[in-house]
């Protein structure tokens, strides 16, 4: 039976399996729309760490992470007045 993963950070398999896993984790964030997007980046990761392990999936969870990183740099962003 497999565990539903959903609004769930990566599990310490999931980690030990793939640490770059460990840089999708969400919980700690405030409800919300940080949160909220940082799930989403954490659901696709997994997807992509399912694929044949090879340097492109690495490459891809990378930059997966950097966009993670750069959308909730958009959420914060504040305009210079």
């Amino acid at each position: 039976m497999q565990t539903d993963t959903l609004n769930t950070d990566p599990t310490p398999e999931e980690i030990a399996a793939e640490p770059l896993m460990q840089l999708f984790a969400h919980s700690h964030l405030k409800e919300g729309p940080m949160r909220d997007t940082s799930r989403k980046f954490c659901e696709l990761a997994r997807a992509i760490a399912a694929l044949p392990r090879n340097p492109e999936r690495s490459t891809s969870l990378r930059k997966l992470r950097e966009a993670k990183d750069t959308a909730i740099t958009a959420l914060i962003w504040k305009n210079p007045s």
